[in-house]
């Protein structure tokens, strides 16, 4: 049974993790003739209060996939984090551990009180969006100036797990 846990995002097998997401990044959108950007993530904007690193480890406790929340300036909903670096070695995916990792993700934000949920991510990467739209999140306008991204997303979070009231 895969389990999740917080972790540092600069811990080894973290930082292992990360390492490898950037390597797949740079070279995935060099097959398509776009230049990556790699930056590694500061230690104090994932932690709580700020935001939470988690690391999925798999049956025989291995590090095997990662993603952690970040604190926004309020956005529309109010309080606001945003999804980051969401990984998954290639022998984890299509069991269901990005929907974990993500509904993780999401009860740590509203456990840090989020109304809303953001992330960027780029249009080639087809089952990241599928994944995105399978939990819940929407299309939504620039929101930052990520080099690395074409598509932006948000999940409106409700009091008690409920979706707020339609202005």
């Amino acid at each position: 049974m895969v389990t999740l846990r917080p972790s540092p995002v600069d811990a080894a097998d973290a930082h292992e993790l990360l390492a490898e997401y950037f390597r797949s990044r740079t070279e995935g959108f060099a097959e398509i003739d776009v230049s990556y950007t790699t930056t590694f993530p500061d230690r104090a904007a994932f932690e709580p209060p700020r935001g939470v690193f988690i690391v999925l480890d798999d049956d025989e406790g291995a590090a095997v996939g990662c993603g952690g929340i970040r604190r926004l300036p309020p956005g529309p909903h109010g309080m606001r984090y945003e999804v980051k670096h969401l990984y998954l070695r290639p022998q984890t995916r299509g069991r269901g551990c990005g929907r974990l990792l993500m509904d993780e993700l999401e009860s740590r934000a509203r456990e840090l009180g989020a109304r809303e949920l953001v992330l960027d991510t780029h249009h080639s990467l087809e089952a990241a969006a599928a994944l995105y739209a399978r939990t819940g999140f929407v299309t939504i306008p620039r929101y930052n100036d990520n080099p690395n991204a074409s598509r932006w997303y948000s999940k409106a979070l409700g009091e008690d797990g409920a979706e707020p009231p339609l202005p």
